[in-house]
C-alpha cells in the first residue's frame, strides 16, 4: 500500500513538472510573438530625425533636426508622452495623453503639457495625423482641411 501511494505521489509530481514546462513554453512563444508585433507597432521609444515639407502631396523639402535639438516620443499600448529639448530656447515642451491608431490615422488626445503646450491644449486637445508606420521608422503627417499633406515629423525607433 505504501508503495502504491508513493508511486501515485511521484506520478502527480512528474505530471505537475511536465505541465509547468508546457506553460513556460506557451509563455515564451507568446512573448516571441509579442516582440514581433511590437516591431510593427508604435509601442516603444522614438526619436525625431527630420522633417518633410509637402506641396501638392509631394515631398518638396527635407531637413534633419538641428544640432543639439532632441524630441522623443514614448508610446505604451494606450498612452503617449513626448518631450522636446531645444538648447537655444529656454521654453519647455512636453505633452502627455492617450492615442488611437486606426488604419493610417494617428490621433493623440493630450491631457496636459508644459506651460506652452497647455495653452495649445486649451484650444485643441486632439491632434490627428496621417501615419506612415514601418518596422523601425514612422512619419506623422499633418494634413490641411482639404486633405493635403503639409509637413511631416519623421521618427526612428530607439527602443
Amino acid at each position: 500500500m505504501k508503495t502504491l501511494l508513493y508511486l501515485l505521489c511521484m506520478t502527480l509530481v512528474l505530471m505537475s513538472c511536465k505541465n509547468e514546462t508546457k506553460s513556460f513554453q506557451a509563455e515564451s512563444s507568446t512573448e516571441d510573438t509579442n516582440a514581433i508585433e511590437l516591431q510593427t507597432s508604435l509601442i516603444g521609444a522614438w526619436e525625431l530625425v527630420g522633417f518633410y515639407n509637402y506641396n501638392e502631396n509631394k515631398v518638396v523639402d527635407t531637413f534633419d533636426t538641428a544640432d543639439g535639438y532632441r524630441q522623443v516620443k514614448l508610446y505604451t499600448s494606450s498612452k503617449v508622452m513626448w518631450s522636446k529639448d531645444v538648447p537655444k530656447d529656454s521654453t519647455e515642451w512636453f505633452g502627455y495623453g492617450s492615442y488611437k491608431l486606426k488604419d493610417n490615422t494617428l490621433t493623440e488626445i493630450l491631457d496636459y503639457g508644459s506651460e506652452m503646450m497647455s495653452k495649445i491644449i486649451q484650444e485643441k486637445k486632439a491632434f490627428v495625423y496621417e501615419i506612415d508606420l514601418e518596422e523601425n521608422t514612422f512619419s506623422q503627417i499633418e494634413i490641411d482641411e482639404d486633405g493635403n499633406r503639409i509637413y511631416s515629423e519623421n521618427y526612428k525607433r530607439i527602443e
